[in-house]
């Protein structure tokens, strides 16, 4: 890059006697200015370098597909796909961010080859209507609601088949009554919604001016208070309820592996891809198990237990038409 800098004293043509003249803009306009630029070519500069150095951690999936496929060799891959980031964008209107086609024949290809399981924050129903793919796994409400495939499955054993766990039965009556809650007390702040996701519940604020977001988390918290045995996460412009047990997406997905008869087995090989920070507990567990990988969906760097990334909705779907292909040649 050519280094552009003020023009100083001496650039100025020779003043004639009697005379004063002086360069325009200002010197003072022209060093702000110089160092303006510099300071954001410096900040571009130092966003490159960390994104570089994050892919070194975290490289494509698609770009280290081979690398996948030879750790994977020999062993029984299980699908694990978060729903909305991941096989659908983030749109404003969470009732709206419908998957396509493409990717819904995308999954399909990968249940054909593979025990595949969707993994939301969503009501399992809701999860359901947008993928409509009785051949799959659902766990829903952040895991804990599960169900087995509602279509014959080839990689399923029929205890898998008919399998149902919903651990945070209980809290159904409360999260019903802290949705009315925080439905009525929300209300007056534009743009924020509250989704009702059976076992938990999720405040959107995506739609929400930016300086009212505080005003929301402490109108969400003032509802709170009265129900200690919920707790609070935050997620992409979404505040989690949730019940305060042990059970998450890492804990679904150890349940759907032995549900699968993969309990212990050295021979299985789970991918999980999610892009949101309540996938991280599913990232968790893979690497405590020393046992396939997670994948995150994911623009920019993020701290993170994944050992892959990919970009956008556009490129899961690359990964997943790749893998179905590798299993063909096979």
């Amino acid at each position: 890059m050519t280094k552009h800098s003020a023009f100083s004293a001496e650039d100025a043509a020779p003043a004639q006697t009697g005379r004063r003249f002086t360069s325009y803009p200002p010197a003072s306009c022209r060093t702000a200015a110089a160092q303006a630029a510099t300071g954001s070519w410096l900040d571009a500069a130092a966003r490159r370098a960390e994104h570089e150095d994050w892919m070194e951690k975290h490289p494509s999936a698609l770009a280290e597909f081979e690398a996948v496929l030879a750790a994977a060799k020999g062993k029984q891959v299980v699908m694990f796909l978060d729903y909305d980031g991941t096989l659908s964008p983030i749109v404003k209107d969470p009732d709206s961010a419908v998957m396509t086609d493409e990717m819904r024949e995308a999954v399909r290809g990968v249940a054909e080859h593979f025990p595949t399981a969707i993994v939301s924050g969503r009501c399992r129903d809701k999860v359901f209507n947008f993928v409509k793919l009785a051949e799959l796994y659902y766990a829903g409400s952040h895991g804990m609601d599960i169900k087995g495939p509602t279509a014959q499955s080839k990689h399923a054993k029929a205890k898998a088949e008919a399998v149902l766990c919903q651990p945070a039965s209980e809290f159904l009556p409360v999260i019903d009554e802290v949705c009315r809650a925080l439905t009525a007390t929300t209300a007056a702040i534009p743009g924020a919604t509250v989704e009702n996701n059976k076992f938990c519940l999720s405040v959107h604020f995506r739609c929400v001016q930016e300086e009212k977001w505080r005003a929301l988390e402490d109108q969400v918290r003032s509802v709170l208070k009265d129900y200690p045995d919920l707790e609070l996460t935050k997620g992409r412009k979404v505040l989690e309820i949730r019940p305060s047990i042990k059970w998450d997406k890492g804990n679904a997905l150890q349940f759907l592996l032995e549900a699968l008869g993969f309990a212990d087995s050295n021979n299985v090989f789970p991918i999980y891809i999610g892009d949101d920070r309540t996938d991280e507990d599913a990232f968790k567990v893979l690497r405590s198990m020393g046992q396939g990988i997670g994948i995150l969906v994911s623009k920019i760097p993020k701290e993170t237990s994944a050992s892959y990334s990919l970009q956008e909705p556009s490129e899961v779907k690359e990964f997943l038409h790749k893998l179905v292909k590798s299993k063909q040649r096979d």
